[in-house]
């Protein structure tokens, strides 16, 4: 047993030796194959460091260029990588932004960003440089891993023009944003176009120009960019109902600026069903809801063309009489010279003037308060109004209110006056055409004249004329007046002869025909006795009955019969008849008298 045992271990111990010189055999095997790999690996660095071309499969931005000269390399550049493309993308989503779509990718080439071909020979001399300088013993391993794997060199920021880099980048940034749009409304001839807001959506020059320079360094063709969003204004329904309901009204003059106001359309829709509509819409799409649109015939554009164009109607009256009342006339006439109505506006006398003080500058002038004759201040003040109607009726205006003198006055034609008085009749009369109107008033040498502008839409002409449909006389009456000497005869209150007129408005086309004949009016001018005060009578002789008195101041003188009142007649009114053709204004050849109705006429 001992034997055996010792014969086993004299076997391990000769086992053991075999190993110890197979370990060292497969050492030495080892040492002798890294000695020749590093040769050879030493001699494969020696080669590529003596290479006078770029390393075999080598790129510069995926173009090319092993094996090539640095002057073969810059050709192959300049002819492919100034065309080179880079995307620029965003990487959000636009459902998550409110934008109205996502952002369309931009495509920006190498050249663009300043790589153009003249930079092309200086960026095939930095990579063989660049490869030149690669430690000795990294290019062989350089050289390895080309022959694996092209190169995918990127460009930096040395290679390219930087004034025409940063342009181009900032031009992109711009190209690349977009502006919020808010929620906007278009009124159409029955519709209402609503656009549902978008949010915007911005990007930087500096972020821009960061992201590129990553890609193009890495080699890669697009750059992600994260933009930055802008919200926009969402359209308010009920406020733009607020804004677009209402009555809708012509553009109009505003006396008080000089300047026109605009039109404004009547619109009206339901709210509640537009609010329904928008929200289903998508970011800036544009959706259409009904609506009542009712739209101003007359525009800022089209009154401005023809504002107070036309001359509608004139009348001139002579102004006689005191200086007091010539001074009351033109006083008040100036008061409304220059009004401007528009269309549907109501002029008042009254209140345009206002009240006749003396405060005012008004006069004290002839009037006729409960039949007799008297100085009250604002005498006069009814010619300007009775040639305001006048001028109104011959522009075909729509006479509102308008009263009669009590006795008929001399300076206008029969029918054709308009009494006024404060606290008592007005003279109104309203715009009936589309379009604003103006008063002039104006005085020169001893005549009024009052026009009316505003813009003629036909080839009407109004012509008026009158019936004189009964006439009442007056009748001298006499009354004693014992502090008149025996005999001695007085005229206190001169005399009218009534008349009861009716004026007719008649409108004629361009061509002369007449189109209506209607009766405007009926005037009732009363009549008013002639009272004479009368002395005792003489005891011894009879008292004349006719012609003058040698002598006796203020006595009578005999009445032409060809003149009703005689030259009693201190308004000097004409014959009564119905006129034959259009009657125009009377000039007096005396001063007139001015008539008003009680409590007192003006």
């Amino acid at each position: 047993m001992a034997q055996l045992t010792n014969e086993v271990k004299q076997m391990n111990t000769g086992g053991a030796r075999v190993r110890k010189r197979n370990g060292s055999a497969l050492l030495l095997a080892l040492s002798l194959t890294a000695l020749i790999m590093g040769g050879a690996y030493s001699g494969l660095c020696a080669w590529a460091g003596s290479r006078t071309v770029f390393y075999p499969n080598e790129t510069i931005s995926g173009i090319a260029v092993g094996g090539l000269s640095v002057e073969q390399a810059a050709q192959a550049l300049s002819g492919a990588l100034p065309g080179q493309t880079i995307t620029v993308s965003s990487a959000q989503a636009a459902e998550d932004e409110g934008w109205i779509a996502d952002p369309e990718p931009a495509v920006v080439s190498l050249a663009e960003l300043g790589y153009t071909t003249e930079r092309c020979p200086g960026i095939a001399q930095r990579y063989f440089e660049e490869q030149q300088a690669i430690p000795f013993f990294s290019r062989g391993a350089r050289v390895l891993s080309l022959l694996t794997n092209s190169g995918q060199d990127g460009l930096t920021a040395q290679d390219r023009d930087e004034d025409v880099f940063q342009e181009n980048v900032a031009l992109l940034a711009e190209n690349l944003t977009v502006a919020p749009l808010s929620g906007t409304y278009d009124v159409r001839e029955n519709e209402i176009l609503l656009t549902r807001e978008a949010n915007g959506r911005s990007i930087g020059a500096k972020a821009l120009a960061a992201a590129l320079e990553g890609a193009l360094a890495a080699g890669n063709r697009e750059a992600g960019i994260e933009f930055v969003s802008q919200s926009a204004e969402p359209l308010d329904i009920r406020e733009l109902h607020e804004t677009l309901s209402g009555e809708m009204q012509n553009a109009r003059y505003d006396a008080a600026t000089g300047e026109i106001i605009p039109e404004v359309r009547g619109v009206s829709f339901d709210t509640a069903s537009a609010q329904r509509v928008l929200s289903a819409a998508a970011p800036g799409e544009t959706v259409s809801i009904p609506a009542d649109i009712q739209n101003p015939e007359i525009t800022t554009g089209a009154l401005k063309a023809v504002l107070f164009r036309d001359l509608l109607g004139e009348c001139t009256t002579h102004v006689g009489g005191t200086a007091a009342r010539i001074s009351n006339v033109r006083l008040a006439s100036a008061a409304f010279d220059g009004t401007v109505l528009n269309s549907g506006d109501v002029f008042s006398y009254n209140e345009t003037v206002g009240q006749r003080t003396a405060a005012k500058g008004y006069k004290p002038a002839p009037a006729y308060v409960q039949g007799e004759t008297v100085d009250e201040i604002g005498g006069g003040v009814c010619q300007p109004s009775s040639t305001l109607y006048y001028a109104c009726l011959l522009a075909n205006m729509e006479i509102t209110q308008r009263y009669a003198h009590r006795y008929i006055p001399n300076y206008i034609t029969r029918g054709m006056d308009a009494t006024v008085s404060w606290g008592g009749p007005d003279y109104k009369f309203t715009n009936n055409t589309k379009y604003p109107l103006k008063i002039v008033a104006k005085y020169d040498k001893g005549n009024l004249t009052i026009q009316l502008w505003g813009t003629k839409t036909d080839d009407l002409v109004v012509k008026m004329t009158y019936d004189t449909l009964s006439t009442t006389p007056f009748e001298e009456v006499e009354q004693l007046d014992p502090t008149l000497a025996p005999g001695q005869r007085q005229v206190k209150v001169t005399p009218y002869t009534g008349f009861k007129v009716k004026t007719y408005r008649n409108i004629f086309d361009g061509s002369g025909n007449l189109i209506s004949s209607e009766v405007e009016d009926i005037s009732d001018y009363k009549s008013r006795n002639r009272l004479v005060l009368v002395g005792p009578p003489k005891a011894e002789e009879d008292v004349p009955t006719g012609g003058s008195l040698p002598g006796v101041p203020g006595t009578p003188v005999e009445q032409d019969p060809s003149v009703p009142g005689g030259s009693e007649n201190p308004d000097n009114v004409p014959a009564s008849g119905p006129a034959e053709v259009p009657a125009e204004p009377v000039t007096p050849d005396e001063p007139p008298v001015v008539v008003v109705i009680p409590p007192s006429e003006e």
